[in-house]
């Protein structure tokens, strides 16, 4: 489902050793007490009375720890492994084995002051730290790394550091779990968007499909003065500037919006990909760009042209950022820039990221499907924002997910056109163009308002096993 508001909750490791000061590890309990309680998160580890200090360095205490996490399996998203001294990499490990939650681990560890190298006061931490990572590697157990070394829990780059692995751990959960709606047939015209449910399903990904005339047919048998749908109607003049709409036009999207509120709610979905093109404007006389807005907006994504790898993108990356996607086309070159390009799409992007939205009509589908019947689609510009953008795609030959993320900004450059329509500024495009092309991927990329690229890349290359390219790491 959306990202919730209940705090998370991480299982924690204290390693110990027991040649080591054994005072740290109440010292390091207390800092990470403080720094959770600052940050919202939920702490499940042992009690002092249970083991030593409430530390790992027996298989004993791994086993008590191990039994601690078991039980808390459905609250714990990942673990955290704090190493205040040398710790034992044999405790760590087997507790992460025997646990066997299969989720994503973060290891820290505290640095030493040069005036306290002396028997009684020295960490060895930094020394520990390598000798943990070697022992979770043998036993093939992914892992995270801080960006420094060694680094105090209440120090600025922890902080940021585990509120990213915060996030990594809602992207793995979710897309683990996620439940996909797939709302009629892709259109005709695009191949670009087929992908393999088998390989979905294998990642724990599952799609629910229903035909469009199922959906078209139960909101043709909705009256127009159904409580329901009068409160629909209120909602989308609540949500956007509909004052151009006919009155007949609203009816009919409230109609379809209100069977589309059913579908998710019914199916238990995270997410929805919808053919919004052509029978809808043939058989509804509407389109259905302003549902899908409103579900993005409410962190339930949709995603046009039954884009169904494109909607578990903008999915994965709301989990990271706890904030709306859209689904937008590499649409057109900006002028000569070879670093800026025009992001669009009909207009079903969230309203969070188009303050000026107005629910207008679509004229490209309206040259051939007549104007009237494409009254639902948003009309708006989004203005300079911080930007992540990616996609996901499953490659049938292959057998894989194959990724790419990245970052860039998106811009307040000219821009005279309709739709939903943003300028990006993205560093080496063209080299991002060319391997987009080169690997075959979909024309459709997905965007959001965040720095999350490296929670998305760290999420789906080392704890899902995907393929990922981060344009512009110093992996890329």
């Amino acid at each position: 489902m959306a990202v919730k508001n209940s705090a998370p909750a991480l299982g924690v490791i204290f390693g110990n050793r027991d040649f080591f000061p054994d005072r740290l590890v109440p010292d390091a309990r207390a800092d990470i007490g403080k720094l959770f309680a600052e940050l919202g998160l939920e702490a499940v580890m042992l009690d002092p009375a249970e083991t030593k200090l409430g530390g790992v360095e027996t298989h004993r205490d791994a086993r008590q720890c191990a039994d601690l996490f078991r039980r808390h399996r459905d609250r714990i998203v990942g673990i955290l492994v704090v190493l205040p001294n040398f710790g034992d990499e044999k405790g760590v490990a087997d507790t992460l084995k025997l646990a066997a939650l299969d989720v994503p681990v973060l290891v820290q560890a505290y640095p030493d002051d040069l005036d306290k190298l002396d028997p009684l006061r020295r960490r060895d931490a930094w020394c520990g730290k390598i000798s943990v990572c070697n022992n979770l590697r043998q036993a093939g157990i992914a892992y995270s790394l801080t960006t420094e070394h060694v680094v105090r829990p209440l120090d600025a780059s922890f902080r940021a550091d585990l509120l990213d692995f915060v996030a990594v751990c809602r992207v793995v959960r979710g897309l683990r779990r996620a439940r996909l709606g797939a709302i009629g047939a892709r259109p005709g015209a695009f191949n670009t968007v087929r992908y393999s449910e088998k390989i979905l399903e294998r990642h724990g990904i599952s799609v629910t499909t229903v035909d469009l005339s199922e959906i078209l047919g139960t909101a043709g048998k909705l009256g127009e003065k159904d409580p329901r749908v009068t409160g629909k109607i209120d909602e989308i003049r609540a949500y956007a500037n509909a004052t151009a709409v006919p009155p007949a036009k609203l009816v009919q999207m409230a109609r379809l919006g209100v069977v589309l509120d059913d579908f998710v709610a019914d199916q238990c979905l995270d997410a929805t990909a919808i053919q919004c093109w052509t029978s809808l404007q043939a058989n509804h006389g509407c389109n259905v760009c302003t549902s899908m807005s409103m579900m993005s907006e409410s962190l339930l994504p949709s995603a046009c042209e039954v884009d169904v790898t494109g909607v578990l993108t903008m999915y994965a990356m709301q989990l990271a950022s706890g904030s709306p996607s859209a689904l937008v086309d590499w649409n057109n070159n900006y002028g000569a820039e070879a670093d800026k390009c025009v992001l669009f799409h009909c207009g079903n992007w969230a309203k969070s990221f188009l303050p000026d939205v107005r629910i207008l009509n679509a004229p490209i589908l309206g040259s051939t499907l007549g104007v009237e019947n494409t009254w639902g689609a948003l009309d708006g510009r989004t203005p300079a924002r911080p930007l992540t953008y990616g996609r996901i795609s499953t490659d049938d030959t292959a057998g894989v997910i194959r990724t790419y993320i990245g970052e860039g900004e998106l811009t307040d450059d000219e821009l005279k056109t309709f739709g939903n329509r943003a300028v990006a500024h993205v560093p080496r495009l063209q080299q991002l163009m060319h391997h987009v092309c080169r690997e075959g991927f979909e024309h459709h990329v997905v965007m959001n308002c965040s720095r999350t690229a490296g929670v998305l890349a760290e999420a789906f290359g080392r704890y899902l096993g995907w393929e990922v390219y981060h344009h512009g790491s110093a992996e890329a």
